[in-house]
């Protein structure tokens, strides 16, 4: 499977719902690397490197997100493998 990295916008109600944590739990269940982390302007982005298909999935399930989060967009675009070795919160 084609190694992919994906960084990834999302917007609506998703800080201070736990969403960060989780982004990395689920990543993280499905092998990916990559970070997390809140902007100043209440997006959250994070990137997201693995098998092409397992990022794709990462992807969609960011659409629904945890219960307390009202997801409004998602937007990626390719991004230069970082070779990460974990997926963490960045602050």
């Amino acid at each position: 499977t084609e190694h992919s990295a994906i960084h990834a916008r999302v917007t609506g109600r998703i800080q201070g719902v736990w969403f960060r944590g989780w982004t990395q739990a689920e990543a993280r269940a499905r092998g990916l690397t990559g970070w997390v982390r809140n902007e100043g302007d209440g997006a959250v982005t994070a990137l997201f490197e693995g098998p092409r298909d397992v990022v794709e999935d990462m992807i969609a399930a960011l659409n629904g997100g945890p219960e307390a989060a009202r997801v409004d967009a998602v937007t990626t675009a390719p991004a230069e493998p970082a070779g990460l070795e974990t997926f963490d919160i960045r602050h």
